[in-house]
């Protein structure tokens, strides 16, 4: 557990210092994601009235594919609500999914 909490710690460090720089039309998509995704009060209200998935159902398709999840947001999307998770595989690779949050299927990443 501590080695994995290590792994873990350096590899989001690596990525907030940017060891390799992310494209700007990564940025900017990320930072346009960021305004649009709700607060923990909103997202109470949505998962309360049934428009999403519970996150453990997102969650538990990412796992399948033997990656942790270190982080998760609800956000509006194009088509609608989204979870966008920050994924941690078993290599120490720090990726990004999103997971349609009505269907809970993975429709990007992992």
């Amino acid at each position: 557990m501590f080695l994995r909490n290590l792994i873990l710690s350096a590899s989001l460090a690596v990525a907030a210092f940017g060891a390799s720089p992310a494209p700007a039309a990564e940025l900017r998509m990320a930072e346009a994601s960021a305004a649009q995704c709700l607060t923990p009060a909103q997202r109470r209200t949505v998962a309360a009235s049934g428009k999403v998935v519970p996150l453990s159902k997102a969650i538990r398709a990412a796992r399948a594919r033997k990656i942790d999840v270190v982080d998760a947001k609800l956000c509006k999307g194009p088509k609608g609500f989204v979870y966008l998770l920050t994924l941690l595989a078993q290599d120490g690779k720090v990726t990004r999914a999103t997971v349609d949050a009505a269907s809970g299927l993975l429709t990007d990443g992992g």
